[in-house]
């Protein structure tokens, strides 16, 4: 018999005090995602029957450039902190965890990457 207490048994199984961070963190890049897709909404919607040249001129313009940039920042931070929290809750196994939770964060950075590549390369010239 232990004269421990239930709390004092289970207490470094606790909260890692990282929840309320990351549901804010999860609600801004969703935020931010909200309103970036209603600005490029609107430059899809001038696109619509543009020829190529303008249309890689619109979107290589400064602004509508910089709109994607954010846009495809903001999507890949709000899908990594999505499937942390799915893996988190779902996962079981600790060493698969720590796999998948790396691979997750592996490919959000591959898809921004080449999401921003692909607008660098119009912004700065490119066909």
């Amino acid at each position: 018999m232990t004269m421990e207490t239930p709390l004092h048994r289970v207490r470094h199984y606790g909260s890692a005090h990282d929840g309320t961070g990351h549901f804010w963190r999860e609600r801004l890049s969703g935020a931010a995602n909200a309103i970036l897709v209603v600005c490029l909404v609107g430059v899809t919607l001038t696109l619509v029957h543009a020829p190529y040249g303008q249309a890689a001129a619109i979107v290589g313009s400064p602004i509508v450039a910089a709109l994607l940039v954010l846009f495809f920042v903001a999507v890949a931070v709000h899908m990594r902190l999505g499937m942390e929290s799915i893996i988190e809750d779902y996962v079981h196994g600790e060493g698969l965890k720590v796999v998948l939770l790396g691979a997750s964060t592996l490919f959000s950075i591959a898809v921004a990457a080449v999401a921003i590549f692909a607008v660098a390369k119009l912004a700065f010239g490119g066909p």
